[in-house]
């Protein structure tokens, strides 16, 4: 099946019109982008449905959030919704906040969306506190932390308010290509630092200010024309301490030690969605359904599993040995984290994963394009 990746072009002050769609592995033929047959399920691995929920449909690059044993969470109708990961017990939800283009944002407390109207909206325990209007839209989710929230534009600019009171506190910018994609980008707070992606860079922001304390290159735009020279860092990253790693869209993977500045290793990459870890390996998916393994200490491959190729994949959970992708149709896959061998899988609702599975109170949480949340915990 084919995953599709939006792509839009901006000026400095706003996005301003969608110009393409660009279908990872178009070019490899219709007779090879035909889904792998799937060997009998393995059943190496106890996995048992804990429980399910259902909000709104999603068709927005939507982000989980998670708080300890709260995944926070929302529909493209906009009503955020609020879960306890351990029994699937409703905490809260929203009123409808107006159509979303970006997953959400929390603290625990606080909760922020941006809508397609440009707009970000911070919530109380649900309750609307307060929205701002942008000057772009935004596709990743906002950073709530230490009474801020902190929210990275089309316009490739990131912008901190007050989380109380909506006060715009700085913003700060940065040139870039043309185009953006209509997907999740990198925004983290590690120590005392905001890290975003800008491009094909990861740079490090002062929370305070806005100022750039540094500024490291994933990937540089090549190619002859603006599709081929995207090269935007993609969500979700892998975090192992102070070292931060990314994928780059399809141009590479690169792991960056986020106290000193440094690039520590990039290597070329295919995929379009993010990455996670742990502290050997690296994981991620490429475009074509290649499942990979990196040596986190310096890039080299450990392994490649080709079983799941073609099947439209989410980027990666670790779970313990294991780890989890979600597929187009509805699928949750565990594999070795060792080899890359299949070790269990569970059907959902049938309809695609749209997120990347998260790890909440000891249950992993999947959600699909028709809304379906499903709690899974080992047994």
């Amino acid at each position: 099946m084919k995953s599709v990746f939006a792509l839009t072009a901006v000026s400095r002050l706003a996005l301003v019109l969608l110009v393409a769609a660009l279908s990872a592995g178009c070019s490899s033929g219709p007779e090879k982008l035909k889904p792998t047959e799937l060997a009998p399920n393995a059943a190496l691995l106890g996995v048992r449905l804990a429980w399910n929920a259902r909000i709104g449909a999603v068709d927005f690059p939507l982000e989980v959030k998670v708080n300890a044993d709260q995944v926070t969470l929302a529909g493209s109708d906009g009503v955020v919704h609020a879960f306890d990961a351990r029994s699937g017990a409703a905490l809260w939800q929203s009123a409808s906040l107006g159509r979303l283009a970006s997953g959400v944002g929390s603290d625990g407390r606080f909760a922020a969306v941006a809508t397609r109207e440009n707009e970000l909206v911070v919530l109380d325990g649900g309750r609307e506190l307060w929205r701002q209007k942008l000057p772009a839209p935004s596709f990743t989710a906002p950073l709530v932390t230490g009474a801020r929230v902190f929210l990275l534009t089309a316009d490739r600019s990131v912008t901190a308010f007050d989380g109380n009171s909506g006060r715009k506190l700085w913003t700060q910018q940065r040139p870039g290509e043309p185009l953006v994609l209509r997907q999740a980008g990198v925004l983290l707070a590690v120590g005392e630092t905001v890290v975003v992606g800008m491009g094909g860079r990861m740079v490090g922001l002062n929370p305070a200010n806005g100022a750039v304390k540094w500024d490291v290159p994933i990937a540089a735009p090549r190619g002859t024309n603006d599709i081929e020279r995207l090269v935007d860092l993609v969500g979700r990253v892998a975090r192992d301490d102070k070292v931060v790693c990314a994928r780059a869209f399809q141009a590479a993977v690169g792991c960056v030690d986020s106290v000193r500045g440094a690039l520590l290793w990039t290597k070329p990459a295919s995929g379009s969605v993010g990455v996670h870890g742990d502290d050997k390996f690296l994981f991620g998916t490429e475009g074509d359904g290649k499942v990979v393994a990196w040596r986190r200490a310096d890039g080299e491959r450990a392994w490649t599993s080709e079983l799941l190729r073609f099947r439209g994949l989410t980027a990666p959970l670790v779970v313990g040995r294991s780890i989890a992708i979600g597929d187009e149709s509805g699928l949750v896959h565990w594999l070795s984290r060792d080899d890359g061998k299949a070790l269990t899988r569970m059907a959902t609702d049938g309809s695609p994963i749209v997120t990347a599975p998260v790890l909440a109170g000891g249950t992993m949480v999947v959600v699909t394009r028709n809304g379906g949340i499903f709690g899974f915990k080992p047994e």
